[in-house]
Order: C-alpha cells, then structure tokens, then sequence
C-alpha cells in the first residue's frame, strides 16, 4: 500500500499535505487537532447547522406565501422559487438522514 491510512488521510484533508510529505523518514508523523472529540463536535455542529437552514427556508417559504396570500406580494415567482427551494432542502435533509439510519443500521449487523 502507498501508506495512506486514516491519520495520514486526516492530514491531507486539514493540511494539505501529501503522503510523501508525510512519510519523511525525518520527521515523525503527529496529527494535529484533538482527535475523536473534535470530529464530533464538527459534525454534529455541521448537522445542527444544516438543520438550521432548512428551517429557515421553510419559514422564508411560508413567510412569502402568506404575504402573497394577504396581497402584500405580487411576486408569485419569488413565492414559488422559495417554495421550491425549502422542499429541495427538505429532501435533501431526509435523504442525508436516511443515508445516516442505513450506515448506522449496516455497523450494527457488523459482527465483532
């Protein structure tokens, strides 16, 4: 193998560098950052913020339609070009979650 591993994978994604670089026989290989804690927090802080938006684009949705159900707003096209945008989102979110239940399902048929 050409020694990528998951510590040297790490270190090309948050660094940049590549496996020769790592490999120098000179200088030992140190990953940076705090480990498994760090990853954690990352993604659940990606996660909650993915969420976030997508509420925000459902409640920017549904702003515009009771503006234009009012007769605030003339504009249908903004209207259905948020609709569109939340419900893309919110598919996408599901999908994302789905994907999350399966991997998570597939670990635990792993036998150990």
């Amino acid at each position: 193998m050409d020694g990528l591993t998951i510590n040297t994978a790490q270190s090309i994604l948050t660094n940049g560098t590549t496996t020769k670089e790592i490999n120098r026989v000179d200088q030992p290989f140190v990953p940076q950052g705090g480990g498994a804690d760090q990853t954690e927090k990352s993604f659940a802080s990606t996660l909650k913020d993915a969420v976030n938006q997508v509420n925000a684009a459902q409640k920017e949705s549904d702003h515009k339609m009771q503006e234009l159900a009012t007769g605030k707003s003339q504009n249908i096209h903004e209207t259905m070009i948020a609709a569109e945008k939340a419900d893309i989102a919110l598919r996408l979110m599901v999908q994302v979650r789905n994907k999350m239940i399966e991997a998570y399902q597939e670990m635990m048929r792993m036998q150990v």
